[in-house]
């Protein structure tokens, strides 16, 4: 199953359900509606939400219109939780070496809690204060979680997910430097993400979706030019040790929003990377310094994920300007 919210009705959207193909949606009227509802009775609501589909598929879903992408929202345009995860353990060994710190991924999963209020819309122009706050991309699979107990182990933790969304994490490098330094937070290197329009349900994804993960290539591209295809099979950390580690201490409330840090793979050289943070860290290891330059105004970036040659989340694609 298929999830979007479109611009309608405030700044939660109106919930459909789209297509496999993405060709067509239908509103959950008298359902739910919007997603943020919908996973707050997940129990009554999803059968509904999946006999809706069903007949959506077939052709004989009343009221079924064509769905434009360009209309819709992040699929929850606001979340009552953001918590990122580091979970590929080559992204992480290769900042260490770069920086030349002790590389602390392997014990436990590294977690931040981000801005919530509010994820950019698929489409939308990015704003930022300045280029030279150093403006890069971060490409991550995230999972959308139902109530989750405190003290909830990771194989009980993925019985909690109920949707997987893909994200763009924006991160601005100058300022996260300065913030990793005062040993607290980031708060100004880590402004809103932004979301491809589609949130599927994990049995959308069949086979591709096992032991928590998405094995699937993540298609990231710079002002039209392939950027990254690393594979999200290669978690260290599978999305269900990510949840159970921020339940550790607290319960999640349904549409708690889980991101799998920057997909990353070993052979980064040949299948190139989730942002440009790491290709820059590439090139100090094999050049002696960083050649490629940060994000400028007017430049574009699209992320997708194909299975089977079809789009399954939609596309992010924005481009960058001043704010």
């Amino acid at each position: 199953m298929k999830l979007a919210s479109l611009d309608l009705d405030g700044r939660d959207g109106r919930l459909v359900v789209v297509s496999r193909d993405l060709s067509r949606a239908v509103a959950a009227t008298g359902i739910a509606e919007t997603l943020q509802a919908a996973l707050d009775d997940w129990a009554v609501v999803q059968p509904r939400l999946l006999d809706l589909s069903a007949a959506l598929e077939a052709g004989t879903a009343p009221d079924a219109f064509a769905f434009d992408p360009a209309k819709a929202l992040a699929p929850l345009p606001r979340a009552w939780q953001w918590l990122d995860g580091s979970a590929f353990h080559a992204h992480g060994e290769l900042m260490a070496k770069v920086f030349g710190i002790t590389n602390p991924q392997h014990d436990k999963p590294l977690m931040y809690q981000g801005m919530s209020h509010r994820f950019i819309a698929p489409t939308a122009h990015v704003p930022f204060p300045t280029e030279a706050d150093g403006i890069d991309f971060e490409g991550e699979f995230a999972v959308v979680t139902g109530d989750v107990p405190m003290g909830t182990d990771a194989v009980t933790a993925r019985s909690h997910i109920r949707l997987i969304m893909l994200v763009n994490d924006w991160s601005l490098r100058v300022p996260g430097r300065a913030e990793m330094e005062t040993g607290f937070g980031w708060v100004q290197a880590k402004p809103a993400c932004s979301a491809a329009p589609i949130a599927v349900t994990p049995g959308e994804l069949g086979e591709s979706w096992a032991d928590g993960r998405i094995h699937l290539n993540l298609l990231v591209d710079w002002n039209g030019e392939r950027f990254g295809a690393a594979n999200g099979g290669a978690m260290g950390f599978c999305f269900g040790q990510l949840i159970a580690h921020a339940a550790r201490t607290r319960d999640l409330c349904a549409g708690t929003i889980v991101g799998s840090g920057t997909v990353s793979n070993e052979n980064y050289r040949q299948v190139g990377s989730s942002c440009i943070a790491e290709r820059r860290g590439i090139e100090m290891l094999d050049e002696g310094a960083a050649r490629t330059g940060f994000l400028r105004f007017g430049d574009r970036v699209r992320m997708e994920v194909l299975r089977d040659g079809q789009s399954v989340f939609g596309a992010i694609d924005q481009e960058v300007v001043k704010g």
